[in-house]
């Protein structure tokens, strides 16, 4: 049983979040304009922040008669967001109004209330190579000697940024890059950067990023599956500036479907013989996708949350023969509208034959804007307590993931709901509350 004093230490532990909280996006495209005017639309009473767990979520402290759930932004200190600035990069230049026309994500007539806001942020010339994500064009770049010299100006960028901010958290918004896989560039911290100086293909554009925010001890978030701080050497950069690191690539429709169907399937033991996924997205990120070695870095991430969470060396008579397969098709004419379609063939008693079929009308960016935001404040809250800046990765902040990290030699989290109550937990656990089991048998025990 907790107690007030205890709370009140825990709690006592972790830094106010006082001050100007600056986000930094490396690309500030569909979804990181959608992000921005979706903040600045509930700042000033426009809209609600819907699918925000920091905004409208709550959280159950104690036994469920004690009544105590308050909203998880009184509960821990987050940042308001009247405190949070916006700042990015971007390989075509303008401004956010003309970027936010151009994804058509939101309408007109929002985006024209706040107008003079996104005009007012322009976002610099981004570090970029063609050779990563082969299907866009940049108009405005930064150009260096090698990616050591990138590397640096980013740098450089962040330091200006931190005259006018307290606190800063990045994540990744930009474009999915080629499939790539680890190498010795990426085994430690001084491999990299000596890669970084002799301009190593093994090194990204969006590893520049993660690099250059966790030298200057800022915590990174990686929204697209691309290989960044998924590898030994910023795992060790992250560990030894207390900058804290997470998964990679939003969890916003038809994954996050599927991590709420197969634990369904999984704890009625029904088995399942094939899932069959397929999408039609006509965005930037449609296009980028229509890359196939841009296709293969979204495809591992996608593929892998099934093995994970139904376990088939566990129960091989259920799901070891499973075929899963995953389809993205580029079609300029749904926009930003992905349909997600998922036909999923299952057995139950004695083996006999079921489907289920899904039909996920969906909008891309007003999934991901709310989990972009939710990862910003809560990775600036690990980086203020003591008992999460150290770890490196915040396995908490799974729940946002399609493709969650985890400490070396532990398999990663798929099921939302054990992500859920992991999440919910550790929150309670650096405030100094009880966990909550739901064992609940303390309810129908007297004593004599």
């Amino acid at each position: 049983m907790s107690t007030p004093g205890a709370a009140n230490e825990a709690a006592a532990s972790i830094k106010p979040a006082k001050g100007k909280l600056g986000i930094m996006i490396p690309g500030m495209g569909a979804v990181a304009t959608t992000l921005i005017a979706g903040v600045e639309a509930v700042r000033r009473g426009l809209a609600k922040p819907i699918g925000s767990l920091s905004q409208m979520g709550t959280i159950r402290l104690g036994k469920r008669n004690e009544g105590r759930s308050p909203l998880i932004k009184d509960f821990v200190p987050l940042a308001s967001l009247d405190d949070v600035v916006f700042t990015g990069w971007d390989i075509f230049g303008g401004n956010l109004y003309d970027a936010a026309r151009t994804a058509e994500v939101l309408e007109r007539d929002q985006l024209d209330q706040i107008r003079p806001f996104l005009e007012s942020i322009e976002p610099m010339p981004a570090a970029f190579n063609q050779n990563y994500v082969k299907r866009l064009t940049p108009k405005k770049i930064k150009t260096g000697k090698n990616k050591c010299d990138l590397a640096n100006q980013i740098r450089n960028d962040i330091a200006e940024f931190k005259t006018k901010t307290d606190r800063q958290v990045m994540i990744w918004a930009g474009s999915t890059e080629v499939f790539l896989e680890q190498s010795a560039v990426h085994q430690s911290l001084a491999a990299f950067e000596k890669g970084l100086v002799e301009d190593d293909p093994g090194i990204s554009p969006s590893m520049l990023y993660a690099w250059a925010a966790l030298k200057e001890g800022i915590p990174f978030a990686n929204g697209a599956p691309n290989l960044t701080v998924d590898i030994p050497a910023l795992n060790e950069l992250s560990r030894k500036m207390n900058a804290p690191i997470c998964g990679k690539d939003f969890k916003t429709g038809q994954t996050f479907i599927k991590t709420v169907l197969a634990p369904a399937f999984k704890t009625r033991m029904l088995g399942v013989s094939g899932w069959y996924s397929t999408n039609i997205l006509g965005n930037r990120d449609g296009e980028v996708l229509d890359d196939p070695d841009s296709f293969k870095t979204k495809e591992e991430s996608k593929l892998g949350v099934l093995d994970v969470i139904l376990q088939p060396e566990l129960y091989p008579d259920l799901y070891k023969d499973l075929y899963h397969k995953v389809r993205i098709n580029y079609y300029p004419p749904r926009g930003d509208n992905k349909e997600g379609w998922d036909n999923i063939d299952i057995f139950g008693w004695l083996g006999y034959p079921m489907q289920l079929k899904v039909d996920f009308l969906c909008r891309d960016s007003i999934l991901a804007a709310p989990l972009a935001l939710d990862l910003c404040l809560f990775m600036d809250l690990a980086a203020r307590t003591p008992s999460l800046r150290g770890l490196g990765i915040q396995e908490w902040l799974s729940f946002y993931f399609k493709a969650p990290d985890s400490a070396p030699g532990v398999y990663p989290e798929h099921d939302l709901f054990i992500q859920s109550m992991k999440f919910k937990n550790t929150l309670r656990h650096i405030m100094g509350e009880d966990l909550i089991t739901h064992l609940g048998l303390d309810y129908y025990t007297h004593a004599e």
